[in-house]
């Protein structure tokens, strides 16, 4: 599906994933601690921009590391303290930041299954999802875009080969958020 850009406005809902979409992801470990978390560049002003287009920007993320007992929940909250705060001081905003601590694919709430988008969907029940856009860079996020009937993006920052279970599943390509807020604004 062809993204309907010219159409978003304050009804759409923003999904993002967040390690390798709105921060670097550590190369087979976790985010542990605030200080560990770092932005890519242009993220910060992307959010901004996307912030004056949609009407709700929701986190989504798995963190499999709290299961694990490798990170704390009070870390990740840090984290995310410290990322909403970074965010909100360049005037963008995120609505809310839903995770999965959970280390079973099988959880409900575990991405590409939907529990953190049924949640985010109570918390503010004008989500359509119908008019909402998941941006990831894993298979796991497409296919949780793909399960609750949005349109989806995938970021190449993590993954620049090839895939084509992601190819089928993505309705846009781009290689960094930067690049998507680039095209909501022309």
């Amino acid at each position: 599906m062809k993204i309907p850009f010219e159409s978003i406005d304050s009804e759409w809902t923003l999904f993002l994933d967040r390690d390798g979409v709105i921060n670097h992801q550590k190369e087979n470990g976790y985010i542990n601690f605030p200080d560990e978390f770092e932005f890519y560049d242009g993220v910060i002003e992307a959010i901004s921009i996307c912030t004056s287009h949609f009407g709700r920007i929701i986190v989504v993320t798995n963190q499999r590391g709290v299961g694990k007992g490798i990170t704390t929940l009070e870390n990740l909250q840090g984290i995310h303290k410290k990322m909403t705060a970074t965010i909100e001081e360049a005037k963008g905003k995120i609505n809310a930041v839903y995770l999965c601590t959970d280390t079973s694919d099988k959880s409900p709430c575990r991405k590409p299954n939907t529990g953190m988008a049924i949640q985010a969907k109570t918390a503010f029940p004008e989500i359509d999802f119908s008019k909402s856009i998941m941006i990831g860079n894993s298979l796991s996020d497409l296919q949780f875009g793909r399960n609750l009937g949005t349109y989806t993006v995938f970021l190449r920052t993590t993954n620049k080969s090839p895939n084509p279970k992601i190819n089928e599943n993505a309705d846009l390509l781009l290689d960094h958020l930067a690049e998507f807020s680039r095209l909501l604004k022309s």
